[in-house]
């Protein structure tokens, strides 16, 4: 659900243009756009790539919105807006920090965020939307660019609907459904050892620290999978903080959940 809150500007915006004036469509957006971020940093979040990638594009659409030609606005800002959302996503990336993994760190244990298959997956994620992004940049500059007196007004020119509302907003659809499918297909399989961290009383025995690293492996795989295969370091490490207690580390295997 975070990442729709992400998209929500883009998404208030596209439901709007060509249903409201133009002004209406992009103030909403830009105010959602704000709100957003205001929340973000309320909750003491960091500010995530989208969100403020938002922000500045819709400042500039609301500065073009109020200065340019209203046959300019029916050929370009739907285009220009799916270059802001292409533009954002793509920077996310460049700037090392995938907009989807951004997303998907809440509430992850540091270990499934610094592990290699929670960073290939966000960074596939975060491509196939890019992809989309720009599938829908493309799709909708056709029109005004093959034909002059395409709108995305026009409802009976099919090169004016196909490529300013079907392309692209089918091309939405498939980001979204791979981004929910995905996931769960490139899973960690019953062969991937995964290294975690626990820690227990430096006076605990082997059933102590048993108990101890599989009720912590328990809590990193989530409800639909389990554990197996755990096993413990040979020499826990005595925290500086606290010497009675040590971090141990261990490795574990996961599959699905037996039903």
């Amino acid at each position: 659900m975070s990442i729709l809150v992400g998209f929500a500007p883009w998404i208030v915006y596209w439901v709007l243009v060509g249903n409201v004036p133009f002004e209406t469509a992009v103030l909403v957006a830009l105010a959602v756009a704000v709100a957003s971020f205001v929340i973000g940093r309320m909750k003491g979040t960091p500010g995530r790539t989208l969100e403020v990638g938002a922000m500045a594009v819709f400042v500039v659409l609301a500065i073009l919105t109020f200065t340019v030609s209203q046959t300019f606005m029916e050929q370009w800002m739907q285009p220009l807006s799916n270059a802001g959302i292409f533009l954002v996503a793509l920077g996310s990336l460049l700037a090392g920090r995938p907009f989807v993994r951004e997303f998907a760190e809440v509430d992850q244990p540091e270990e499934v965020i610094e592990s290699d298959t929670f960073k290939r997956i966000t960074t596939l994620l975060t491509w196939i939307w890019i992809a989309a992004f720009g599938g829908m940049t493309v799709s909708s500059m056709i029109p005004p660019i093959v034909y002059g007196e395409a709108t995305i007004l026009d409802t009976r020119t099919p090169l004016s609907f196909v490529c300013y509302w079907v392309i692209p907003f089918t091309l939405l659809g498939l980001a979204a459904l791979a981004s929910r499918v995905l996931p769960e297909r490139m899973a960690p399989g019953d062969d991937e050892v995964r290294k975690t961290s626990f820690v227990t009383f430096a006076e605990a025995e082997i059933d102590q620290l048993m108990y101890a690293a599989t009720e912590a492996v328990k809590r990193e795989v989530g409800p639909n999978k389990e554990p197996y295969d755990i096993r413990i370091g040979s020499k826990g490490v005595p925290l500086s903080s606290d010497e009675t207690r040590e971090s141990w580390p261990a490795t574990y295997k996961v599959r699905p959940k037996k039903k």
